[in-house]
């Protein structure tokens, strides 16, 4: 068993959120950093989702950070490898390789109370440790195969949307895809190119708007590049456009009924056949569950070799799938476009706080944190993306940036302060989570549906309820009085 010298800052996960906290710590004068990577490249979500027509939903301006904006995005609404090339960029002119220890898989994270460290054990035995240390593996990090009675006896090929296998040639065959969320419906548009028949199941139709999605003239790359401050423009423009999204998405709203008639007509101008229309119309008000963005879903759905398929699963053969009114769908392959084991009550691995409490069992009745970032009885531990800091509306990287500027005031107040512990105090932690709880029940996503932003006791431990500037504004100040002070 090998231990390295321990660091000031150990940081789990090199993507988007551990990069952009190296980043700041570097820039604030804190270059004593380990990040623990458990691939052998960076770019987490965005390295292992490279299925077909992956992108992201948020325009590329918007979807990358303040302190390092890309002035050659290729087009407003950029794809997985183009996202990943910026990811990768960004290691290089910040010079992050010296910190990072690739294929290290985190397989244990617990806190020493005498020495005042965090001790992070990997797979093969190695032991790195830091004075403070920093979860940034990602909410959606962890693909899952849904729970489908008789999956283990399907004989035909097995593909999930965050582990594509890029060798299997899906050219002239009959293709079954399981799931209609924000993956899928970038994924059928590419199948449906190849497969001789594609089959759709669809458990609960989603909203689905339009997709300004368009390609970038060189003379604003250009300009972008000569004078920074047009880009930042843009950006603070987009950043508005979506926070005014907030008042259909988060709350039910005049806004909530302009956003429904948007989607209600995206509809009906692409799908012309009644019935289909009807079979791809929610049920539930929008908001409720993720909102998707696309323009050629719905085409997609109606060439000559797709199917749609409503009727629940009741399980799974070895030659395909059989539905709720008795007929077997047989496949050649099946793709799982059925999202990720999101951190609701669990951890992607054991976190082992002060007097030996386990955060999976802490976490049993839903996740609860301070501000989303610290937890009781967890000193020097700082989440990413931690409870209730999920956007709903605006660009996930801006609720990032929120986080990381919180993170170093952290490490800084231990480092001033000379701490052996930083630990929020529980009392904070229950008031911060009651009036989130209490602001959650009047949103869009605690009206009645199913997703999976909720437990399956109906509790919303993933979203914010409010403005990504409402959430700025709390992450702006570290108040010590909720925090206890354990000097070194």
């Amino acid at each position: 068993m090998k231990k390295h010298k321990p660091a000031t800052v150990l940081i789990v996960g090199a993507g988007f959120a551990g990069l952009g906290t190296a980043i700041r710590l570097q820039q604030a004068g804190i270059r004593d950093i380990v990040i623990l990577e458990r691939a052998g490249e960076v770019g987490g979500t965005w390295r292992d989702n490279n299925y077909p027509g992956a992108a992201c939903d948020i325009p590329s301006n918007l979807y990358s950070y303040s302190f390092d904006q890309n002035p050659d995005w290729s087009r407003s609404f950029s794809g997985s490898e183009e996202i990943l090339r910026y990811i990768k960029a960004m290691v290089k002119r910040f010079g992050l390789e010296k910190y990072i220890r690739f294929n290290r898989n985190v397989s244990d994270l617990a806190f020493d109370e005498d020495q005042g460290l965090w001790h992070a054990t990997t797979d093969s035995g190695e032991i790195f440790s830091g004075r403070a240390a920093v979860m940034a593996q990602g909410p959606l990090s962890n693909a899952s195969f849904p729970d489908i009675s008789g999956i283990e006896k399907y004989q035909g090929h097995k593909v999930h949307s965050a582990a594509w296998d890029h060798e299997y040639d899906f050219r002239g065959k009959k293709v079954g895809v399981i799931g209609t969320g924000a993956s899928a419906i970038q994924i059928i548009p590419e199948l449906v190119k190849d497969a001789s028949k594609l089959t759709v199941f669809q458990r609960t139709p989603a909203w689905v708007v339009p997709r300004p999605d368009f390609d970038t003239p060189d003379w604003q790359k250009t300009l972008f590049r000569k004078v920074p401050a047009s880009q930042s423009a843009l950006r603070k423009g987009l950043y508005l456009a979506h926070e005014s999204m907030a008042l259909a998405v988060i709350w039910n709203s005049p806004m909530t009924r302009l956003a429904e008639r948007l989607g209600r007509w995206h509809l009906k101008r692409q799908v012309k056949d009644r019935w289909l229309r009807r079979q791809l119309t929610p049920d539930y008000r929008i908001g409720c569950k993720r909102i998707l963005v696309s323009n050629d879903y719905y085409p997609a759905l109606q060439q000559p070799n797709c199917k749609l398929i409503t009727w629940p699963i009741t399980r799974m053969s070895a030659n395909g799938i059989l539905t709720a009114e008795g007929i077997e769908h047989q496949f050649d392959c099946i793709v799982f476009a059925t999202g990720f084991d999101v951190g609701h009550s669990g951890t992607p691995f054991p976190v082992r706080g002060a007097g030996g409490r386990k955060l999976d069992e802490d976490w049993k009745r839903g996740a609860q944190a301070y501000k989303s970032i610290s937890v009781a009885g967890y000193p020097n531990l700082f989440l990413t993306f931690g409870p209730n800091s999920g956007p709903g509306h605006n660009s996930a990287l801006v609720y990032m940036e929120s986080q990381i500027d919180y993170i170093v005031k952290g490490v800084q107040t231990i480092l001033d302060k000379n701490l052996k512990a930083l630990s929020v105090r529980g009392k904070a932690q229950d008031e911060y989570n009651a009036r989130i709880q209490k602001r959650l029940a009047k949103t869009n996503w605690n009206s009645g549906c199913k997703s999976w932003y909720l437990t399956e006791d109906g509790v919303n431990a993933t979203m914010y309820p409010g403005f990504a500037s409402q959430y700025a504004r709390q992450m702006a100040s570290l108040e010590l009085k909720d925090y206890e002070l354990i000097p070194a």
